[in-house]
């Protein structure tokens, strides 16, 4: 009994993990080509149009994700936040500085406070995105204790960052009219903008499922009392995420044709 309560926790990790690096790895990523997909300050607010309705509720599975990491896997929990640190400070701040730069650009009329806050969102973005590449090769190795350097974390950082891109260029294809949406379609090519969103879904999805496995997350389980009593909560409230997700998804399915409010 004890074992199947600990693989249903690492399930429920696995699932808010790659259910955030999916949905707000999209959003992510527009952010990530703000400069490239829009070229003017109405274009760019169109842009940012695109991820309005799902921003906040994508960064919802990341905190289910990092509750039950903390509540169901505590030994692990305190080596990853104090090994990788030194990763997870710049992916916090870059978090914070995007959502500001978002929230902030149209608080003010000056063309020079939105070109401010625009530099934060794609500062804040491609801050993130190199983090998680960097916490995704120092997960991969096993080691959760020391954060991973040399070239191949390098290669794997610049490599995940691009990955964020190109998920989240298919994302904006999939919202945008016009010349918005064909700057957004180049890296899909012939794929088509579905069969690339579907495919960078899957390899966002793939991605901390991988660094899963890697880790010892049965040796670092909490006790089954405790086990027994946050994984039956946990998977209780699990269908309300979802239920929102799908209602965000089929409310704003139609394309954007101009700003919101952001």
């Amino acid at each position: 009994m004890e074992i199947a309560v600990e693989t249903l926790a690492a399930a429920l990790l696995g699932l808010f993990t790659a259910g955030y690096l999916v949905l707000g790895g999209a959003d992510l990523g527009v952010c990530m080509l703000l400069p490239h997909l829009g070229r003017d300050a109405d274009e760019r607010r169109t842009v940012l149009a695109a991820i309005a309705p799902f921003f906040l509720g994508n960064e919802v599975w990341l905190i289910a994700a990092a509750g039950v990491f903390v509540g169901c896997f505590p030994a692990l929990e305190g080596e990853v936040f104090t090994g990788q640190s030194v990763v997870l400070v710049p992916l916090l701040a870059g978090w914070i500085v995007r959502d500001a730069g978002l929230w902030w650009r149209g608080r003010a009329p000056w063309r020079a406070w939105r070109a401010l806050c625009d530099g934060m969102v794609v500062a804040g973005s491609w801050t993130a995105a190199l983090a998680w590449g960097w916490l995704l090769a120092g997960l991969l190795t096993g080691d959760p204790a020391e954060p991973a350097a040399g070239p191949a974390a390098a290669l794997t950082a610049l490599g995940v960052a691009a990955l964020f891109a190109v998920h989240g260029s298919a994302f904006a294809a999939l919202r945008l009219t016009g010349g918005l949406r064909r700057r957004a379609r180049l890296p899909a090519g012939r794929a088509g903008e579905r069969s690339a969103f579907a495919l960078t879904a899957l390899a966002m999805a793939v991605l901390p499922l991988a660094a899963g496995v890697r880790l010892p997350l049965a040796e670092s389980a909490a006790g089954g009392r405790v086990l027994g009593l946050l994984v039956p909560a946990v998977l209780a409230v699990v269908p309300l995420p979802v239920a929102a997700q799908v209602w965000l998804w089929l409310t704003f399915r139609g394309r954007v044709t101009g700003p919101s409010y952001l």
